[in-house]
């Protein structure tokens, strides 16, 4: 029976890159694919999906908060692919689940484990609950050689601590860290460990 796949990883780890690769080489063979990402992340327009080293390509489905996801869509589809995987409702992953049983259709999804106050997504979250495979994309820190492990947010440079779970940004906005790196910005920024974050 086909898979439930979670492959997950910090900012800058390529999952992207590694998404639409997987797509090229589905539909090299004459496969059919289906590329979905949520609708809400319009950093490269509406419906691309782009990587950062400049491969994208358009998604064929866009999912909104709360729409219910139709399984005759995907009639005669042999994979599909899900960029942003953890900004997705958690009724989307159930969804996902139970295509790759009722429809016999693998379903690798791609994204970030926790946001910038080291907290899982709801999406990520789920998918950990319920995936059949989860794999680590890695990542060397921006500020060393050890693997990153957190997403730390940035504002002019400098890493920010407070605010909304979702801030839609690239490089300007983000830096894969390790523990390390992440737990000495957060102490210099007054921010105790145990991590105890304010909104």
């Amino acid at each position: 029976m086909a898979k439930l796949y979670f492959r997950y990883g910090t900012m800058d780890s390529a999952k992207t890159l590694n998404l639409l690769a997987v797509a090229h080489n589905y539909r090299k063979q004459g496969k059919q694919v289906v590329l979905v990402k949520p609708q809400l992340d319009d950093r490269f327009g509406e419906v691309q999906i782009k990587s950062r080293s400049g491969l994208e390509a358009p998604a064929d489905l866009l999912v909104r908060p709360g729409e219910t996801v139709d399984a005759e869509r995907f009639e005669g589809i042999d994979c599909v692919l899900v960029d942003e995987a953890q900004f997705m409702e958690p009724s989307f992953i159930d969804a996902m689940r139970d295509l790759t049983k009722t429809h016999n259709i693998p379903v690798i999804c791609y994204g970030l484990r926790t946001d910038f106050q080291t907290k899982l997504f709801p999406g990520a979250r789920r998918l950990f609950e319920l995936a059949d495979s989860i794999e680590e994309v890695k990542v060397t820190c921006q500020y060393c050689s050890k693997k990153a492990v957190f997403n730390m947010r940035l504002a002019e440079g400098a890493p920010v601590f407070k605010g909304e779970q979702v801030h839609l940004g690239a490089d300007e906005s983000y830096a894969p860290v390790c523990f390390q790196h992440y737990k000495a910005a957060a102490l210099e920024a007054g921010v105790a460990w145990p991590f105890k974050f304010d909104a």
